[in-house]
């Protein structure tokens, strides 16, 4: 199969990238990010790369191909990930574990998602919670 994108790193390159992986502590897919590139380099199919770092198919070309369209800057660096933004800080989080470990209100055996959510807001630790995330709060705990 032919490849639409090669990857051919200069000496300089390569240095840098078997130094990133002897002296830097990588998370996983960083690891596996600069390991496809150097195994690209030698030459290897799409598959022996994927079969040799765990990655997919698809992530190896996806890799080969972003390094042959913009560097290799941009073949180590993820695009930033959709997704909502944190809710609460941690210390809006550590308010309300520590409201839920307090006695529950009047008349009340223990506090409930809506109760500890309401609190919350009539304290103004946060301006508005849902029961949801109350629970999510508490479920990290």
């Amino acid at each position: 199969m032919r490849k639409a994108a090669f990857v051919r790193l200069t000496p300089a390159q390569r240095a840098e990238l078997t130094d990133r992986l002897e002296r830097e502590a990588l998370n996983g897919r960083r690891r596996r990010h600069v390991q496809i590139l150097l195994l690209a380099d030698e030459g290897r199919t799409d598959e022996q790369i994927a079969s040799a770092t765990g990655a997919g198919r698809s992530t190896v070309e996806r890799h080969r191909t972003r390094f042959a369209r913009a560097g290799l800057e941009a073949a180590l660096t993820d695009k930033p990930r959709s997704g909502a933004p944190a809710k609460l800080d941690g210390k809006q989080e550590a308010m309300i574990v520590a409201l839920a470990c307090s006695d529950a209100p009047e008349g009340r055996a223990r506090w409930t998602a809506k109760l500890l959510a309401d609190r919350a807001v009539e304290l103004e630790v946060v301006e508005s919670i849902s029961e949801s995330t109350v629970r999510r709060v508490l479920k990290k705990t």
